[in-house]
């Protein structure tokens, strides 16, 4: 029989009713002729609160901080709210006279590294689920979770659960797997921002990947990874409204792509400049060694030189790797010898993002030209491929937002 991976989000389980309403859903595919796996987020809001659980236990008596955590135990307690949400699903299915049995991370199992708290997956043993399908029994899976290298829970990090899904719907060879979260599909950008936003039919596993990566939420970065890297078709639906959502697919399943196809923000950047650094060969490894070292994840870099050999370099990262860049910056310079540590913390990244842009020229100079246009100012510049990102002043965004949209004719794109 065809296989169908479908995951669902914490706020569709977030109670009874809701936890009916998405057996109903799995139920249907059962009844199309598909084996089921489902794989379940914790119910809205139970991440947090265990979370907090964790904080109050390692908060030494006295302190207003938490202290130092055994991440094994974290993990311990974090993934409990996925196996109380398929253990639920699973007794819904049985009511409505579905087989089905609920499986933890670990029964499965799905290998992890030991990075707990940020688990990668590294294998997942099918047997035990192939063995149970045989015998007529649909899956329900806790996300986010597996066994780590030392038989211990490892949690993958927070959206997890997407990573989850599609891992297992490319172990298990599935047909498609469905994402089914609070919107019912991919937007040309956030409707919150532009009303006209349009939702697309279809999008490429690169563009997904460009516009998750660049602040969209629809779908967790490394599960759009892992979905183009072993050509897992994605679709993204509405847990709440029966409409067709988007499928996210290989770009050769797509006749005609635009040109651009949507337009991605992230409203907590900031920007880091050392002013005065001298211009010598090591430096830049120098700069961003310690940023490495400490966790902080760059995104673009600037470098400006000037007229007395000494040199400026600028990046940017994301509002919370800046306490950690600043001490590592700081703590460093010595090594790097800068005159001053300038930071920005009132900036947004806006991007436009498109396939089409790899046989079409004029992309980037017309958002320039855009952007010029509203007044608004281009403090850093970063492109790829198919990608055009600008970091500029935290107030523009909406109006940026709108006028890239208005600029591509996104409101006709399907």
């Amino acid at each position: 029989m065809p296989r169908l991976v479908m995951k669902f989000g914490g706020t569709s389980v977030a109670d009874m009713e809701r936890i009916r309403a998405v057996a109903q859903k799995v139920k249907r595919e059962v009844d199309n002729g598909y084996d089921v796996a489902v794989v379940v987020s914790a119910m809205a809001g139970e991440t947090n609160k265990l979370v907090g659980f964790v904080r109050d236990a390692a908060q030494p008596p006295g302190c207003d901080h938490m202290g130092l955590y055994d991440a094994r135990e974290y993990d311990a307690i974090v993934a409990s709210g996925e196996q109380v949400t398929s253990g639920l699903l699973a007794l819904a299915l049985q009511e409505m006279g579905v087989p089905a049995r609920s499986w933890q991370g670990w029964q499965i199992p799905i290998r992890t590294t030991s990075a707990h708290g940020a688990a990668r997956i590294e294998k997942i043993e099918t047997a035990n689920l192939e063995a149970k399908f045989a015998e007529g029994l649909h899956a329900v899976v806790a996300g986010f979770q597996g066994l780590a290298e030392d038989n211990r829970i490892a949690t993958l990090g927070r959206g997890g659960s997407d990573t989850s899904a599609v891992a297992l719907a490319a172990a298990l060879g599935a047909e498609r797997c469905d994402i089914y979260t609070d919107v019912d599909g991919v937007y040309t950008t956030d409707p919150r921002i532009e009303r006209r936003a349009a939702k697309l039919h279809r999008i490429s596993y690169e563009e997904m990947l460009e516009l998750a990566s660049m602040g969209a939420k629809v779908l967790q970065t490394r599960s759009v990874e892992l979905a183009m890297r072993y050509k897992v078709r994605l679709q993204v639906l509405s847990s709440f409204v029966d409409a067709p959502g988007t499928l996210v697919c290989d770009e050769e399943e797509i006749l005609e792509q635009n040109v651009v196809s949507g337009v991605a923000y992230s409203r907590d950047e900031a920007k880091v400049t050392l002013l005065s650094v001298a211009d010598r060969p090591g430096v830049a490894a120098a700069i961003f060694g310690p940023l490495a070292d400490a966790g902080v994840n760059v995104d673009m870099i600037v470098q400006n030189i000037s007229e007395d050999g000494r040199t400026d370099m600028t990046f940017s990262c994301s509002m919370d790797d800046l306490p950690r860049a600043r001490h590592a910056l700081e703590k460093a310079a010595e090594s790097i010898s800068y005159r001053e540590l300038v930071v920005d913390d009132a900036v947004a990244k806006v991007s436009v993002v498109g396939i089409g842009m790899r046989s079409h020229t004029g992309v980037a100079q017309k958002a320039f030209q855009v952007l010029a246009n509203e007044g608004v100012n281009i403090k850093v510049i970063n492109t790829s491929e198919i990608k055009v990102s600008v970091l500029i002043d935290r107030k523009y965004l909406e109006l940026a937002v709108q006028a890239l949209h208005a600029a591509f004719d996104l409101d006709k794109a399907a």
